[in-house]
């Protein structure tokens, strides 16, 4: 359960990097107008974080601390025959 929650606090964290670094990106972009390499130094960051991400996220759900689910509801073919006479 600990390293259930450690391993969504660590995703949650790094989500936050990447969305931080993206608008440092964005910002060196207008401030600087390409005369440093401010704009290229952010979104290297952006993708090495991404790229953490993406291993954190696939580390948890091989190690079963990450389960997938479906965002929409069972179909109702899904329903047994014995559910239905109730």
């Amino acid at each position: 359960m600990f390293a259930s929650l450690l391993l969504k606090t660590l995703i949650l964290l790094l989500m936050a990097a990447i969305f931080i670094s993206l608008a440092g990106g964005l910002f060196f972009l207008a401030q600087d107008k390409g005369q440093t390499r401010r704009t290229i130094y952010s979104l290297t960051v952006r993708i090495t974080l991404s790229v953490c991400l993406f291993l954190l996220l696939l580390i948890g759900y091989m190690t079963g601390l990450l389960q997938p689910h479906s965002v929409l509801p069972a179909p109702h073919s899904a329903v047994s025959p014995a559910q239905k006479e109730r």
